[in-house]
């Protein structure tokens, strides 16, 4: 049970006691009166608004109203003290036989406590973890994949479809550099010394089990193509069996190669074109130490600030 919805309804029960006497109009909106946290937890378990959102439609002033509401709430059972604060906020304490009725509450509902229906019929896609599959999780993706994995659980809570999504990054030089190393690592498990991994291929040993994998397909297969695909389906196997050790499983493994090759990309730029949303211009330096690589050159930008973003963003470097 939500709390503060427990004495939004009993501030409401009073505001309709007001109103059926006489002495709140008929017709006032209570729909912006809300509980919530006081700024400082010292001054009780909840702050009530309603005085200051009805206080002009009331047409009294808010201390005034605030006074009389704090009267009602302070004879409720659920409530050790309702003291007005400020221009018309009201503080509420709340007795110490209602902390307990909340706990009850918990125990009965079990793992239904908390459940809601404010995101029904709503689909959320929540992406998350998404390491290039160029090897193995590290702390750091995993820090992603409990994140990721919590919120999706919350918004399911919330009543909302949810699907977990890890985006492939498949294609690119990363995963050319990939296979290149895969290549090298075959070689090796043919018995060639290779000495020294060269200076930008990927040098794990954890690449030595794909060389040996590599080493077993038909020669066609050996390409950079097939290593490249070898590679990162092995790269992908490990990082499944370590989600999976930690309990989180996505819904879809969504291809960016297959993406690109389906000419999704230049669909996906030509509907923000077509909406405004796509323009050729040059970005404001980042702030604080400028990177020695960056240099104000035109770029396809998105309009990101028309979306909350402090700034639009890089949607294709030309």
């Amino acid at each position: 049970m939500n709390y503060f919805k427990h004495f939004d309804g009993l501030a409401f029960s009073i505001l309709e006691r007001m109103q059926a006497a006489g002495d709140l109009p008929d017709g006032i909106d209570f729909s912006r009166v809300s509980a919530g946290s006081p700024r400082d937890p010292a001054h009780g378990d909840v702050a009530l608004n309603a005085a200051m959102v009805l206080a002009k439609p009331a047409g009294m002033k808010p201390r005034d109203l605030a006074t009389r509401i704090a009267a009602s709430l302070a004879q409720h059972e659920d409530v050790e003290s309702a003291e007005v604060a400020g221009p018309g906020f009201i503080n509420i304490r709340a007795a110490a036989t209602f902390w307990p009725a909340r706990l009850a509450e918990i125990l009965a509902a079990g793992r239904n406590y908390g459940a809601s229906n404010i995101g029904a019929g709503r689909t959320t896609n929540v992406e998350y973890v998404s390491a290039n599959p160029t090897g193995p999780l590290h702390v750091g993706h995993g820090r992603g994949a409990v994140f990721g994995d919590a919120l999706a659980a919350l918004l399911e809570k919330a009543g909302h479809t949810v699907i977990r999504e890890y985006y492939v990054n498949d294609a690119g030089s990363q995963v050319d550099t990939l296979a290149q190393s895969a290549l090298l690592r075959m070689r090796e498990a043919q018995g060639e010394d290779i000495g020294e991994i060269p200076e930008g291929l990927y040098p794990g040993d954890y690449l030595k089990a794909v060389g040996i994998a590599l080493a077993k397909l038909p020669a066609s297969e050996q390409t950079p193509d097939g290593a490249r695909t070898l590679a990162v389906e092995m790269m992908m196997e490990s990082i499944r069996e370590d989600l999976a050790a930690a309990g989180i499983k996505q819904d879809l493994f969504s291809s960016e190669r297959a993406l690109v090759e389906a000419g999704r990309v230049e669909d996906a730029v030509a509907a923000l074109e077509a909406k405004g949303l796509v323009y050729v211009g040059v970005l404001e330096p980042p702030k604080g130490k400028l990177p020695d690589d960056w240099e104000a050159r035109p770029q396809t930008l998105f309009r990101a600030s028309e979306f909350g973003d402090d700034t639009d963003l890089s949607l294709i470097h030309i």
